[in-house]
């Protein structure tokens, strides 16, 4: 297999003393070249100051950060011709958007003639052509981040690192500007590593995801893999929505254990980290994966659950559904469904349901 481009080994950052904590407690990780990497998390997990340590901008307390099998920890941010594009865009608003995106290639001595050249060339990357002689407050805030974008990329580094660029662009915009910077990253076969907080964006934008949760990364997988089998109850949690219900493993059979939840029910579920029997444990179940229909408890079919409807929103492509396990009085525990428009009957509000998923969709995990 190829050298990865970017590798960090055994690195660790601590703010004041070591003993007061770890913003990033052990990174091991390697980006391979031509891929997008998103570091996904809470804040305070360690994902930006991750990709300022890459950057240079923060220094590592411990360990190596190694770009093309060269140790740069503690290069200074200019010699290590790498492109970042900040939330904020950072463009110069007394320069035009030819002279922002000119200015990487004009501290590094590139002639005036060929800066010409290669700045137009990145603002056809970016679809701006025409739009050199005017000033970053005459665009528009996406039209920006792509002149930001340009920027990063007019010196050709090895690695562009983007900082939540989309944070400041309002919801239509962002999602435009995800298949922008998803294509062109496809387009060039650049190398990318991205920062958010946003599941949606890091599921649509990667190639993998890094999970960081209190300074480490808990899953490092492709976005499917991530969404379909957490591997721990913090991913499962943070990574899009998920049913949580609680109880106790009462036996393994063959690939699925038996788990008798606390509202009352017993539903089987695959085991990725839970213990033996007796011990507690977490069954997770997508709500898209949760089945419904307005069934009376004395027609409830074999595995089904007794519900009690108890609210319905309308969401434009889908209706959410939220049901209380059992029935009357007994109603206890919640659980959230997500059912298409137009996908049949659904109970009344306060009316009895019945809930059904398949054993292999829903997954155990260690409370």
């Amino acid at each position: 297999m190829a050298e990865p481009l970017v590798r960090f080994e055994g690195v660790r950052k601590a703010y004041g003393p070591a003993a007061s904590g770890y913003a990033v407690r052990q990174l091991d990780l390697a980006v391979e070249r031509g891929e997008l990497l998103t570091l996904l998390g809470p804040s305070g997990s360690g994902k930006t100051t991750t990709l300022m340590m890459l950057a240079g901008f923060e220094q590592p307390s411990e360990g190596h950060i190694l770009l093309e099998g060269r140790d740069i920890a503690r290069l200074p941010p200019h010699k290590r011709g790498i492109g970042v594009v900040f939330q904020s865009y950072a463009l110069f608003p007394h320069m035009s958007v030819a002279e922002n995106v000119g200015f990487p290639l004009e501290v590094r001595g590139v002639p005036k003639a060929e800066r010409a050249g290669r700045v137009a060339r990145a603002l056809a990357m970016v679809r701006l052509e025409g739009f050199g002689d005017r000033r970053p407050a005459q665009l528009s805030g996406g039209q920006q981040q792509r002149i930001a974008l340009a920027r990063a990329m007019v010196f050709e580094p090895p690695i562009v690192l983007l900082d939540e660029p989309l944070g400041a662009l309002d919801k239509a915009l962002r999602e435009e500007m995800q298949y922008e910077i998803r294509a062109l990253h496809q387009r060039l076969g650049l190398t990318m590593m991205y920062v958010t907080h946003d599941q949606a964006e890091a599921l649509t934008l990667s190639d993998r995801i890094a999970v960081f949760e209190g300074g480490l990364v808990r899953q490092l997988a492709p976005p499917r893999e991530i969404y379909e089998r957490p591997a721990n109850a913090f991913v499962a949690g943070f990574v899009g929505e998920n049913n949580r219900l609680a109880g106790k493993v009462l036996a393994a059979e063959d690939d699925l254990v038996r788990v008798a939840l606390d509202c009352g029910p017993e539903v089987s579920a695959r085991p990725v980290d839970c213990g033996p029997p007796g011990s507690r444990c977490w069954v997770t179940i997508r709500p898209e994966r949760v089945a419904v229909a307005p069934v009376a408890p004395q027609d409830l079919g074999e595995g089904a659950l007794a519900a009690t409807l108890q609210e319905a929103i309308f969401q434009g492509d889908h209706v959410r559904l939220r049901l209380a396990l059992g029935q009357g009085d007994e109603a206890r525990g919640e659980v959230l469904v997500k059912r298409p428009v137009g996908g049949g009957q659904l109970p009344a509000i306060g009316g009895p349901a019945a809930l059904a998923w398949e054993a292999a969709h829903a997954l155990a995990y260690a409370a």
